[in-house]
């Protein structure tokens, strides 16, 4: 036994010194892979090692006797690293996932590789159960074409302790950040409104390891249940109450789903994103995903933002290819991935499908998508299955030769392009007229002015404090605000029920509503959530459907104007004129004045100011309703009353400042009103 292991060593440097001399350059980047001591790399710890990432530029060949030039180093430094995976594991070829860490072996590192954006925390991709190799890197860059986050990837040869390892995709984890799934980051001590409302990433997905379920979900296959895991907060960190928040979410969306509630107040738009459940279930769809719905499915929502499906993840079962050897035949051209008879995945899924508003929605977004021209087109993807094909084609003889991974490429490719054809025609025979949500009229509403990087004041401090966004009515009639909100993450807000804005009035959204109130006189008509980026970003106003109102992309850069942190502010200079346009602003330092609506027209009496006990509301017409707002804009009460005077009982109330809204045949008003 001894003389095999001795005999079974030798063969095993002979091999590594085989692949290793094989193994000169390459025209994608090369990252060596050193442990301390070259110890295998393990699954149940992360071993530390050192990293060297060669890369020279664009178009350049990558040589391995580069790993001491500095000059073309891309990275050199410390990480731990790990096998990861689930099925992947059993693969003689394994994944790896790996944080960059400082001299220490212990700090994170937050870095660029390879021209991603700074993090710490990455995988290398082995494209296991993947005979064409591209599967995940496709259907990630199609995501991202249409608009969804994905995560990041780029294609590098590997070697580990001197050996050559094959072709493999570096990528970016999923977790939180403002450059990966741009939620809040939530705390242990965040448990109560507002802050437990996020951010969560949250995944239905196969226990791996010591894997903590959350809670599990039905199917419409009675005996495959889906389990939901907890990404963001760890699931040793999460509390009782985080757990219950967000499965109840989850509930409320299973429950309306089923129902086919579709009304802004309590339904399906009150609680998901749609557009990113539709843009999910397209590219699943497209590719039909075998594990699509069930495994490796997950959402994230934001603090006090809507529950969004995504990233897309783990799509090496899709495009014509299932796991045969285990006698899986899944991935077919005509059958929905949420009715596949399998991996059907919570019943929501399918319940949304069959709503026929949601489903309209999803036909409008499908049918845009596949037009010439757009990234799910046939000819597009097609092409860039051709580009990157030719990217990776010298790497996938190597990797190969090495793992015998793709004997037969050429065709796998072609089987690929085929089945993209057969499903495109299949899924526009199947998902059904957009006739209804075509022609959708949004109303005349314009942002006008972003306060996106306030400037340090005696008075005003904290800069992020003083941030705003107005939004105005060009409109000749009143635009009801029910279920307007500013779709994706990173910048969080939706109108209150019932809301409105009178014609060419303006409604302001502030970072801190009472700093707004100090310092114009003039009360906020809202808080939003998190604040605006310095650097520029895209404010997508949208109604519940998701069908955009308007949308400004600004920059902190020419030709934008500046007001980067100089006391002024973006001010569209002409409200009709096209505010996607960098030259129709101005930077301006104008004091707000008036938010716009006409108030003078209301006649108001609010006594006693401040309040202790009951409020008395009269005005000089009748009263339809009152709605009680919280100082950040959450409605805590909805009166109706049919009157021209009523008390408000404000006992229960704890002292602070409320904001009031008082609906009328003229129009509504907002008063600040304070309980002592």
């Amino acid at each position: 036994m001894k003389r095999f292991l001795i005999f079974f060593s030798i063969l095993l440097l002979i091999g590594r010194l085989s692949y290793s001399q094989n193994f000169t350059d390459s025209s994608l980047p090369i990252v060596i892979i050193t442990t301390d001591g070259s110890v295998e790399i393990p699954d149940s710890y992360r071993a530390p090692a050192i990293m060297k990432i060669i890369y020279r530029g664009s178009g350049l060949r990558n040589l391995v006797t580069d790993k001491d030039s500095i000059q073309y180093l891309n990275y050199n430094g410390r990480i731990s690293i790990e096998t990861r995976g689930s099925s992947s594991q059993t693969l003689p070829k394994k994944q790896f996932g790996l944080t960059t860490l400082k001299a220490d072996n212990i700090s994170d590192n937050n870095v660029s590789l390879l021209g991603m954006p700074k993090e710490n925390d990455w995988i290398l991709n082995g494209l296991g159960f993947d005979p064409s190799l591209i599967r995940d890197y496709l259907s990630y860059n199609l995501s991202r074409m249409i608009g969804e986050y994905a995560s990041r990837t780029v294609y590098c040869e590997v070697m580990i302790n001197g050996s050559y390892n094959g072709l493999y995709l570096l990528e970016e984890k999923i977790k939180a950040g403002s450059d990966r799934v741009d939620v809040v980051k939530i705390e242990k001590g965040d448990n109560s409104i507002p802050q437990i409302t996020g951010g969560y990433i949250t995944k239905a997905d196969k226990t791996t390891g010591n894997d903590l379920i959350a809670w599990t979900m039905s199917s419409y296959i009675a005996v495959n249940d889906v389990t939901f895991i907890h990404d963001l907060p760890k699931p040793e960190n999460v509390t009782k109450d985080q757990n219950n928040y967000i499965h109840a979410v989850f509930e409320h969306l299973s429950t309306q789903a089923f129902s086919g509630n579709m009304s802004f107040e309590d339904g399906i738009p009150s609680i998901i994103d749609i557009p990113s459940f539709v843009d999910y279930m397209i590219i699943n769809e497209l590719g039909a995903n075998a594990d699509a719905y069930q495994y490796s499915t997950f959402f994230h929502k934001d603090r006090n933002g809507k529950l969004r499906a995504g990233p897309v993840w783990d799509m090496n079962l899709t495009y014509d290819y299932d796991l045969a050897l285990w006698g899986f035949d899944r991935v077919k051209t005509n059958t929905w991935q949420f009715s596949n008879g399998d991996n059907e995945g919570a019943r929501f899924w399918k319940d949304l499908f069959l709503n026929p508003v949601f489903r309209c929605y999803l036909s409008k977004r499908w049918n845009q998508l596949i037009k010439p021209g757009q990234p799910l087109n046939v000819l597009s993807i097609e092409s860039l299955i051709d580009k990157t094909v030719s990217t990776i084609n010298e790497a996938v003889v190597r990797d190969n030769r090495r793992w015998k991974s793709a004997p037969y490429h050429s065709s796998e490719i072609q089987k690929m392009k085929t089945f993209l054809r057969l499903r495109t025609d299949w899924i526009n025979a199947n998902i059904g007229s957009f006739s209804d949500c075509s022609n959708v009229v949004t109303p005349p509403l314009v942002i006008t002015k972003i306060m996106y990087n306030p400037d340090s004041t005696l008075s005003y401090p904290n800069s992020k404090d003083q941030e705003f966004i107005e939004i105005k009515n060009t409109g000749s009639t009143t635009v009801d605000l029910t279920g307007t909100y500013f779709r994706g993450t990173g910048f969080v807000y939706q109108f209150p029920f019932y809301s409105q804005i009178f014609p060419n009035s303006t409604r302001v959204l502030a970072s801190n509503v009472e700093v707004f109130n100090a310092k114009y006189g003039i009360p906020a008509s809202g808080q939003f959530t998190r604040n605006l980026s310095n650097n520029g970003e895209s404010l997508v106003l949208a109604d519940g459907f998701g069908n955009i109102i308007d949308s400004v992309s600004y920059s902190n850069l020419a030709p934008w104007p500046d007001a980067n942190g100089n006391g002024s502010y973006l001010e569209l200079i002409d409200p009709s004129s096209d505010n996607s346009i960098a030259s129709n602003w101005k930077n301006s330092y104008s004091v707000i004045t008036s938010i716009g609506n006409t108030e003078n027209k209301i006649d108001l009496k609010l006594f006693p100011t401040p309040v202790r006990d009951y409020l008395t509301i009269e005005s000089g017409d009748r009263i339809f309703s009152i709605y009680l707002f919280d100082f950040q804009g959450k409605l805590l009460r909805k009166i109706s009353v049919n009157s021209e005077i009523f008390s408000l009982d404000m006992t229960s109330y704890a002292s602070g400042f409320y904001l009031l809204e008082v609906f009328t045949p003229a129009g509504s008003v907002v008063r600040k009103i304070i309980k002592r």
